[in-house]
């Protein structure tokens, strides 16, 4: 059961009908020993950067868990990993989003069509009613909630109060992009699994299988290379376009403070349209521009009053201009006031 309707990238297979990892063994191997235990822990917190395949592991876990039942089953005992094919009767019904077992907690639509900023807390409350509820496949239920970064206040509470008082035979898999600003009672009632970036090849792999296009593809190695480990920025740079715009908007970033404004109103321009994409590529390239220069400041020794001051500005920008874009694509708003808000406001933070 899912409690959205999904919105995925155009072409590309949902984490939920996924199911080949690329990378990630020691992860995949902490999961099915403990699964093998029969002590797993209630709830993990499965986090790292975005798109290297948090929920991809964590519906692999799901279908693993649902196909099986027993943790002392042969099958799971004797498993080198948590492969289950996809002709499986268990992976079918996963990924229709039919399986009494699963439930899945990510942004839904609102009724007017458009996607909520947030996870609801009557969505998060629908686990009451789940995990009190007769269990598919061997009293098991398995709940994914893609991410917890964007759970609202009241909902974050709710998932809390399932937290403290875990059911039996259930699994809550929570993905963060941000382990660091999940909330510690949260975060406190968890195994922790943090997975790092996939290495180039093994994200040329894994957008060769989402594409069904030839892992030798010039687009996908071009993509791969710019990708920094995540298989979801190669996808969308797999756009020639995106890829521009994306080099296009670090050339511009790396002229701060100082921008010129016929540049900047062209990449306006360019931003232009409804292109999930070019967004996607345009708010990817201002989080690495930040990011790289927070990890730059903050690792210098001699780092001073004045450099710690511009990375809490830094950091509080990034917070803004996330919020700013969410609501962009959200509710289908103009780019260009994002661009120039974006920029005056990177202006201002590294004066």
């Amino acid at each position: 059961m899912s409690a959205r309707a999904s919105e995925p990238t155009p072409g590309v297979p949902h984490p939920k009908e996924t199911t080949a990892l690329h990378g990630h063994r020691d992860a995949e191997a902490a999961l099915l020993t403990a699964y093998r235990s029969g002590r797993i822990p209630h709830a993990w917190l499965i986090g790292g950067p975005r798109g290297v395949g948090k929920a991809t592991l964590a519906y692999r876990l799901a279908r693993f868990v649902l196909a099986h039942g027993d943790a002392a089953a042969r099958a799971v005992q004797d498993a080198g990993d948590l492969r289950v094919d996809a002709d499986h009767p268990v992976a079918r019904q996963i990924a229709s989003g039919a399986h009494g077992g699963l439930l899945t907690l990510e942004r839904t639509a609102n009724d007017k069509g458009v996607m909520r900023s947030v996870i609801t807390v009557d969505q998060t409350r629908e686990t009451v009613a789940f995990f009190g509820s007769t269990a598919a496949i061997d009293g098991w239920r398995v709940c994914v909630v893609d991410t917890v970064d964007e759970l609202n206040a009241n909902a974050a509470n709710a998932l809390l109060k399932i937290l403290e008082e875990p059911p039996r035979r259930s699994i809550l898999l929570l993905v963060t992009h941000a382990p660091g600003k999940v909330l510690p009672t949260i975060r406190s009632r968890c195994r922790a699994l943090m997975l790092r970036p996939l290495a180039g090849d093994e994200v040329a792999a894994a957008v060769a299988d989402a594409t069904g296009r030839a892992s030798g593809d010039p687009a996908i190695a071009a993509a791969a290379e710019v990708a920094e480990g995540s298989v979801g920025r190669a996808l969308d740079f797999l756009d020639a376009g995106a890829l521009k715009l994306h080099r296009r908007t670090a050339q511009l970033l790396d002229t701060l403070p100082n921008v010129d404004q016929r540049q900047l109103h062209a990449l306006g321009d360019a931003l232009g349209g409804s292109d999930r994409t070019a967004l996607a590529a345009f708010v990817d390239s201002v989080e690495r521009w930040i990011g790289d220069r927070i990890r730059a400041r903050a690792g210098q020794a001699d780092a001073g009053k004045g450099d710690l001051a511009q990375l809490a500005r830094l950091a509080e920008v990034w917070e803004k201009i996330n919020s700013a874009a969410r609501d962009v694509e959200s509710f289908n708003l103009d780019r260009k006031p994002l661009v120039f808000s974006v920029f005056d406001l990177l202006s201002e933070a590294t004066r």
